[in-house]
């Protein structure tokens, strides 16, 4: 009775202290992590993954359920990472501290789960919190958890410890129901991101150690009556082979997921060639990547978003000292395998996770990541707890200085963790930081650069975009946002030299391409520019911007139909794209269908209630219908919206003319022309606003300003004719009148108003 007792309240005590230290870690990850509720989206991929991603931040919906298990957007394919984004935007919108803290907890997860897995694999209670104490805490996983691109790292690491904690129940338990639960939990993480390939690998590690499975059962009958012992080999092959049979299905997964993955990423350009990366310098940079991921580990300083590539290679010497490094470690893991299997395990793991992005296949320019450790040092994590508990066992008075050093530790890297984090609040900060750390980053100028570019300072957005290129001056993204800046500015010459020199790097860049149909439809160029648009859309046909635009150029260029379908393949996709129901209005409205062009004029002021020119446009249909109460409206609200357009100013001026409000008429012409010096027809407005209010003066004048300012404008020639007849300058009036037949030859108001002149000066008239 007092046994059981005593073992019930010894379960109890176990589970209270388990609880104690779940809590204990949770409450120190959230305390150092909280700050990023306060923090921003990044510009590097966040705008990709959620800001401007339609599928994603239109929250989860049935359509982007299919989209996310159908694409290879951002080249990857990870349906279960966007189905999260997509359910942070249906939960938060588009706040960014949330979603931040989302992340948080995914990784607090993963941390509570790690300990617990260790635990049941070896029964080391405390060497399995300090293992998960040092995940949560270490600086260098601040970029896989405060950025809310990384995602698919905090969550593809959940179902890696669940893989592991359901493995370790089928073990003890064999059985069809847990392996096919082990099995799911790693599909699931491979949904979230690939580097989930490397875990059948891990499997087997921990069936060498802690599981103990690579020896054949102590005391199995070999059904002789005696046998030598095996050698080590042979005694391990059989049990191995085994092994390797029972995660066959894991490794056909893990083999399909990397074929997938290869062929995302090289199909949008992702995988560098060996032209750009040759092999050697590859095998250089992994070399160096191994070692210098140790070092930062060590010694977390001068962390950065982005290593730059040492297109000029290593000095030999370093790549030989890393090359040793790692081969002399690896030599005495196996040496010692049998009596600090620990080592041989966490190194093995270290080595092993990081081959899918140890640059070997380069995706993307990074020479290394901090994101790439999140799940490889768990390895190194286990030999420095393990490898310290074995020193300080062996030394008087060891316990207390591995506690007193282990505390150390980790108040350290919680220290250098809460300052790194402030790195990340906003793009501004970070890439300045990264230019703090190595003014030669070329890429967080470019970064810095389209962070200030969204902020509309752009001449020191063209200075970083322009350092960026001295540096790398054949980025082809920078190219073109530095074309952008300048196209924004109003220089579109010199943004067309920008976009050309981009397409000269690459002739189907997709962002050079539309960028270079925007400024060639603004400078009036409409069949150039549409024909830039349909390359673009061969490679981006999803990019609604690039739809708009396309739509706007084949209205530009007479193509209405085509142009009707264009805006309403956008509408298909986003019902709310207010410039796609603006310029579908404009199109039906040109082609008569007014009642069409109301609709969707008005279902754009629905959503956006300041958009000036859907209330300029939908004014003017009400002009042409004689409603011009509603159309006076309209106007006004356009031009309270946009005090500073001409046109608006000018049609609101003919509307209140025709109402016989004179005076509100010319105070808006006159705005117009202050607006625009050269605008003929405003001065012409003003000038019948001015006669039919008696200055014949002011009227006459303004009228042969509109003929200076637009020497072709025959409706201005003819007006003028009336008003020097009218006061008694008849010859002068003949001359109007000539010029605007001239223009106008078919104009048969002009000619009765030449004939009538003809007829006061006595002359006969001519007829053709």
């Amino acid at each position: 009775m007092k046994c059981a007792i005593s073992m019930a309240y010894e379960r109890s005590r176990r589970r209270l202290r388990n609880c104690l230290l779940c809590m204990g870690l949770t409450l120190l990850t959230l305390a150092v992590y909280s700050q990023v509720y306060r923090h921003g989206f990044i510009d590097f991929d966040d705008t990709v993954y959620v800001l401007q991603n339609r599928h994603v931040n239109q929250g989860l919906t049935w359509s982007g359920i299919v989209w996310a298990f159908t694409t290879g957007y951002a080249t990857n394919w990870h349906p279960l990472t966007w189905l999260s984004h997509m359910l942070d935007c249906r939960l938060f919108g588009l706040a960014a501290g949330p979603q931040h803290l989302v992340s948080v907890l995914f990784h607090i997860v993963g941390t509570l789960l790690l300990f617990l897995v260790l635990r049941d694999l070896t029964g080391a209670l405390w060497k399995s919190a300090s293992v998960a104490a040092l995940f949560a805490l270490h600086p260098l996983h601040v970029e896989s958890v405060a950025w809310i691109a990384e995602r698919k790292d905090v969550l593809s690491t959940m179902f890696w410890m669940l893989t592991l904690w359901t493995y370790l129940r089928y073990v003890r338990k064999p059985g069809a129901l847990r392996y096919s639960a082990c099995l799911l939990c790693f599909a699931l993480g491979l949904m979230a991101k690939p580097m989930l390939v490397t875990l059948p690998f891990v499997l087997l590690l921990i069936d060498f150690w802690p599981l103990g499975r690579f020896s054949a059962p102590a005391g199995a009958k070999t059904g002789k009556k005696k046998q030598a012992p095996e050698p080590v080999p042979n005694r391990w092959l059989h049990p191995v082979l085994a092994l390797i049979r029972e995660k066959a299905p894991f490794f056909i997964l893990a083999a399909a997921s990397s074929i997938v993955t290869y062929l995302v990423q090289a199909s949008g350009g992702a995988v560098k060639s060996a032209t750009v990366f040759p092999f050697a310098t590859r095998v250089a940079n992994a070399l160096h990547a191994y070692a210098g991921y140790l070092v930062n580990a060590a010694w977390p300083s001068g962390l950065t978003f982005f290593y730059r590539y040492p297109f000029g290679g290593y000095p030999i010497w370093r790549t030989a000292l890393a090359a040793l490094l790692l081969i002399g470690i690896t030599v005495l893991a196996f040496r010692f395998a049998g009596r600090f299997p620990y080592f041989t395990v966490g190194w093995l793991w270290y080595l092993g996770t990081l081959v899918p992005v140890i640059g070997l296949v380069q995706a993307g320019w990074q020479a290394m990541a901090d994101r790439y450790t999140y799940i490889p040092l768990i390895g190194i994590f286990v030999i420095v707890v393990w490898g310290a508990a074995e020193v300080a066992a062996a030394i008087p008075g060891g316990r207390k200085i591995l506690i007193a050093a282990g505390a150390a530790a980790l108040m350290a890297f919680s220290t250098a963790t809460w300052f790194q984090l402030r790195w990340w609040r906003d793009s501004a900060t970070l890439f300045s930081r990264a230019l703090a750390l190595d003014r030669e980053n070329y890429m967080a100028h470019g970064l810095l650069g389209n962070s200030l570019a969204m902020q509309h300072k752009y001449p020191e957005a063209i200075a970083h975009y322009s350092e960026a290129l001295r540096l790398k001056p054949d980025e082809v993204d920078f190219i073109g946002n530095l074309g952008s800046a300048l196209y924004r500015m109003g220089k579109t010459e010199e943004a067309i030299e920008q976009y050309s020199r981009a397409l000269a790097i690459d002739p189907n860049e997709p962002y050079a391409l539309k960028n270079l149909g925007l400024a060639l439809y603004d400078r009036g160029e409409f069949a150039e520019a549409l024909a830039r648009f349909e390359k673009a859309r061969a490679k981006t046909p999803e990019d609604l911007t690039l739809l708009c635009a396309r739509a706007n150029a084949l209205a530009r260029t007479g193509k209405y139909q085509e142009s009707i379908g264009s805006y309403r393949q956008v509408l298909s996709k986003e019902p709310e794209n207010t410039e796609a129901l603006f310029g579908l209005g404009l199109v039906l409205g040109h082609l008569g269908d007014d009642a069409g062009a109301l609709q969707a004029l008005e279902k754009s002021l629905q959503i956006n209630p300041g958009y000036a020119e859907a209330h300029n446009s939908l004014a003017n249909i009400r002009f042409k219908q004689g409603r011009m109460d509603q159309a006076i409206s309209h106007y006004q609200q356009a031009v309270r919206l946009k005090p500073q357009n001409p046109e608006m100013r000018y049609n609101l001026g003919i509307a209140l003319y025709s109402q016989g409000k004179d005076e509100e008429a010319i105070a808006n012409y006159r705005e117009a022309i202050r607006l625009r010096p050269q605008y003929a027809e405003a001065y012409l407005g003003l000038a019948a606003a001015l006669e039919r209010q008696g200055d014949e003066r002011q009227a006459l004048a303004n009228c042969a300003e509109a003929v200076r300012r637009k020497p072709d404008f025959g409706e201005a020639y003819d007006r003028l004719g009336v008003m020097l007849f009218n006061s008694g300058q008849a010859q002068k009036a003949l001359e109007a009148f000539s010029e605007a037949l001239r223009l106008n030859p078919n104009d048969a108001e002009t000619r009765h108003h030449r004939d009538q002149v003809l007829t006061a000066l006595g002359r006969t008239k001519r007829h053709p």
